[in-house]
């Protein structure tokens, strides 16, 4: 791809940032080296520190959310910006600005909507082994429920085509919001691909946001709530399962009394697994009711996509400044 070609197109840089005043000046002026024709935005999440006055020295266009949370601020972005392409990485320094013309290489070159730069050396994240063990297992589960696309589902450094971020739900608040991301691809079975990057160290005196046993709880609970929303059957099946198997432990014994001696002797018992029964029947009902359900909001969120603009090469989209939304918000 030649250097004419990106030019021709409209791309912005995202970059959510809380308290990361250590390295964001670097981190815009590496991107705007990379991609001199790309405009870099920062959203600064509520930062104590000077985040936002050196991303502004640094060249960036920055836009401050008040709603906490890695998940709220993407959904602003995607809200506020309009661009042919989009690449969101983090403000600690751990992601190669250098690698952005190669991710965008990629989006165009395959027809992806979304490229993941996945992290080849993810286990050596400030030495915290409990991201390093959470990440295997997080990856792992998702595999199991969600399909084999990711490698990497936590990977922050992405680049996406307008027609993902203007069809992607973002209702996540937190660090769950790249897991939701995946999620959302898998299950419109959009084209997705991934490409092995050098994933680096934070600088000395940058620490991690993430809380290995909250933000791992936070995202446990993101998985069940988007199996309940995408795998409706499968998820009120297990728990249809659950309910069958308690029922069954508990009339066994009733039932072995009742062929040996013609006797019901524990008739609470007997009602009492008959009820969880019943429950079992009306849980895998309503599963396969929501299943149906799903199905057509699957259809709906395809056809949308569907709707918009693929990249198109040959014209520039101007982007909507991300300063008017927030003027608005405060005049409201």
């Amino acid at each position: 791809m030649t250097e004419a070609l990106l030019e021709d197109l409209e791309i912005a840089v995202l970059l959510p940032c809380y308290n990361e005043a250590q390295t964001i000046g670097d981190v815009v002026t590496a991107f705007r080296a990379a991609l001199p024709s790309a405009r870099v935005y920062v959203y600064d999440n509520n930062s104590t520190d000077s985040t936002a006055l050196r991303a502004a020295l640094a060249g960036a266009t920055v836009v401050r959310e008040r709603r906490q949370g890695k998940g709220n601020v993407v959904r602003r972005m995607f809200s506020d910006i309009d661009a042919d392409i989009y690449l969101m990485a983090d403000g600690d320094g751990t992601y190669a600005a250098a690698d952005a013309p190669e991710l965008i290489r990629t989006l165009i070159t395959e027809g992806a909507d979304m490229v993941v730069g996945t992290r080849r050396n993810v286990r050596a994240d400030a030495g915290r082994q409990g991201h390093a063990f959470g990440n295997r297992i997080f990856n792992t589960l998702f595999r199991s429920l969600f399909g084999n696309d990711f490698s990497d589902i936590f990977s922050g450094y992405r680049a996406f085509s307008r027609r993902f971020a203007k069809s992607f739900p973002a209702v996540s608040g937190g660090f769950e919001i790249e897991t939701e991301m995946s999620v959302h691809a898998s299950r419109l079975r959009l084209p997705i691909a991934e490409l092995e990057l050098d994933y680096g160290r934070r600088p000395e005196g940058s620490h991690s946001k993430l809380s290995t046993v909250r933000d791992g709880a936070k995202i446990l609970w993101m998985f069940a709530m988007l199996m309940k929303e995408t795998r409706p059957f499968a998820f009120f099946g297990v728990i249809s399962g659950v309910f069958m198997l308690a029922s069954l432990t508990f009339m066994a014994p009733v039932l072995a009394d009742y062929f040996r001696t013609g006797l019901v002797d524990r008739m609470p018992t007997w009602v009492f697994s008959l009820v969880l029964m019943m429950m079992s029947f009306l849980v895998f009902s309503a599963g396969m009711i929501l299943d149906s359900l799903a199905r057509a909001r699957a259809e709906q969120l395809r056809i949308h996509y569907m709707g918009l603009p693929a990249i198109q090469s040959g014209h520039r989209r101007r982007a909507r400044p991300a300063e008017a939304p927030a003027a608005r918000s405060r005049a409201a």
